[in-house]
């Protein structure tokens, strides 16, 4: 059977679980690179007095990570199309952790942006890469749900690095919590390039799992370059949706550890449970939204009705933060915040499976990393306003009300651009 036909599943078949495997070291990935993409917000109060950061300083770091985040998530699509997942994923992540370390010499503004810019480029091919692999492995109704838990890893290191990276500064200092955290990486490289493979070179692969892999119809496997893909309106669904969203989930990011140290008198011992339980939540967000939609699928509903209808769920979850300046109860914050963090891993996990569900295979890479890097402009913009506000204001009322409508707004624009979500035929992008 040829590497890129469609498989029979016969009767008597055993449909092994080999690709969960995959699935747990795409997870592992992740939450090491939201460890050491979150550090920098957790360590911010830290890092603020010993450097004498003003809110407008902070953002500016922020800012030079997601320039490259753009450049490298427009990058690294092309490289995971050209080389598959495993060497695309294994670029990626030695270009992070090596800038991740290089926070453990910096002494100031400026090398502390080189060492973001430098992770912003690795960390970048973490969504292209982990998206091919799901791509490679699972069908299409299975997909929401793979991305779901392996987008849940995003919070789980967002749970640990509020638990662990304080506890390192302690016993240590902020440097040596760099240098350690570091150390994740290495040791994730060395089991992906034991473990990973693509599933027709795969010895622990049954005939049955293949097959079960392989059961969509087969699509077409031409490159299509980011000029033909520009002109096509479903890129711009997925694309324009990342714009409005991933804002919102780099402002969670990266000030709301400085939220809680500000509005409820935190501090680097006690802020850590609240951050935690925000990520945890969120987690539980992430898995879900991509069981529901797969759920919905296989009751027989279409991938247009179910991520669609899913999508909404969470973007009503949403709304609710947009009063959470008013409470006074941390606890009672917390769960507000979690709902609405929740809820975007939830709706995310669901924009994630747009490029697999309509795009041929070939291209999901590229629009992955076209969607990416238009999400991380949208990133450049809200660090810069959300510095200026802060500092002008020192308050996150206008934030919070952009956080509570940015979901509709995208799920309107998602609707707008894609009604049906009909597959993209690659004759019809030729013709372009």
């Amino acid at each position: 059977m040829g590497a890129e036909t469609g498989g029979a599943i016969k009767a008597g078949d055993k449909v092994g679980r080999y690709r969960w495997v995959v699935v747990a070291l795409l997870f592992a990935a992740t939450a090491i690179n939201y460890i050491d993409r979150q550090m920098i917000g957790v360590l911010k109060p830290t890092l603020a007095a010993e450097f004498h950061w003003s809110e407008t300083d902070f953002a500016g770091i922020v800012f030079w990570f997601q320039v490259a985040y753009a450049i490298g998530y427009l990058s690294f699509g092309k490289v995971v199309d050209a080389l598959g997942a495993r060497l695309g994923y294994t670029i990626a992540i030695v270009i992070w952790t090596i800038s991740h370390m290089a926070h453990g010499f910096a002494t100031g503004m400026i090398s502390f942006a080189l060492a973001r810019f430098g992770l912003g480029i690795g960390e970048s091919g973490n969504f292209p890469a982990g998206i091919r692999a799901v791509t490679d492995w699972f069908p299409q109704k299975e997909r929401a749900f793979a991305i779901g838990v392996f987008n849940a890893g995003a919070n789980v290191g967002a749970i640990i690095t509020p638990l662990l990276v304080p506890l390192l500064v302690l016993w240590f200092d902020w440097r040596m919590a760099f240098f350690v955290t570091g150390l994740f990486g290495i040791i994730w490289l060395a089991v992906w390039w034991m473990v990973y493979r693509h599933p027709t070179e795969h010895t622990r692969v049954t005939p049955g799992e293949l097959a079960w892999i392989r059961q969509d119809p087969a699509d077409p496997v031409e490159k299509i370059g980011w000029g033909r893909l520009l002109t096509v309106k479903e890129t711009w669904a997925y694309a324009l949706g990342k714009f409005l969203i991933d804002p919102i989930w780099w402002f969670f990011l990266f000030w709301l550890p400085g939220y809680l140290f500000d509005r409820y008198d935190l501090d680097l011992k006690t802020f850590g449970l609240p951050l935690a339980a925000i990520y945890l939540i969120s987690d539980l967000g992430s898995v879900a939204g991509g069981w529901l939609s797969s759920k919905l699928i296989k009751a027989g509903r279409t991938p247009n009705f179910a991520r669609k209808v899913t999508m909404l769920i969470c973007a009503i979850c949403v709304l609710p933060i947009w009063f959470v300046q008013g409470i006074d109860n941390v606890w009672m914050a917390v769960l507000v915040i979690g709902l609405a963090t929740a809820a975007h891993q939830a709706f995310s996990a669901n924009l994630y499976t747009l490029p697999s569900d309509v795009f041929p295979r070939g291209a999901v890479g590229s629009v992955v990393g076209i969607g990416g890097t238009v999400g991380a402009f949208g990133g450049m913009g809200m660090a810069l306003f959300a510095g200026y506000i802060l500092d002008a204001t020192h308050s996150y009322e206008v934030l919070f009300a952009i956080c509570a409508s940015a979901y509709l707004l995208a799920l309107l624009v998602v609707h707008i651009l894609s009604p049906r979500l009909a597959p993209v035929r690659i004759e019809d992008v030729s013709q372009r």
